[in-house]
């Protein structure tokens, strides 16, 4: 019983937060890439190819950097840099970096590089741990609707 109520109020918590927190995000609606609104910067500044070829989020370094989709990408080493440049939509998150549970709801909130889930080779960012939580358990249909709702959701 404690748990279903703790379940209830993390959801609650999270659906409440993304949707205050959405708002902020509208003003760069427009944008296909999240970047924040003091940055140019994709992903954080997280390298990007580190999910795939490490397993885990790698703060990138501006000594190692791309421009691609009119966004810095930042990489950890020039070897992660190679490969980004070779094929860049192989490691770009989805949905912009957007949160992919906020663009499953049909939304926009920020992605945050920490929160990540690599599945069927595609990189997902999401809000915070509560979000991913709820993303978690039901991965397939979220990115169902969220791939139904992108890239209409950059509109509202």
């Amino acid at each position: 019983m404690l748990q279903t109520a703790y379940r209830f109020l993390a959801h609650f918590f999270a659906v409440s937060l993304a949707l205050i927190l959405s708002s902020a995000a509208a003003v760069a609606a427009e944008d296909p890439v999240y970047t924040g609104l003091l940055s140019n910067t994709g992903a954080g500044g997280y390298d990007v190819v580190s999910y795939f070829e490490d397993g885990e989020a790698t703060e990138g370094s501006s000594n190692h950097s791309a421009e691609y989709l009119g966004v810095s990408w930042r990489f950890a080493s020039a070897e992660h840099k190679a490969k980004f440049e070779a094929d860049p939509d192989a490691y770009v998150p989805q949905y912009g970096g957007y949160c992919a549970w906020a663009v499953s709801q049909g939304y926009l909130a920020k992605g945050d590089p920490e929160h990540w889930t690599v599945k069927d080779g595609k990189l997902y960012l999401n809000y915070n741990q509560a979000v991913q939580d709820q993303w978690l358990e039901d991965t397939e249909n979220f990115i169902r609707t969220a791939n139904e709702n992108w890239p209409a959701v950059l509109e509202k």
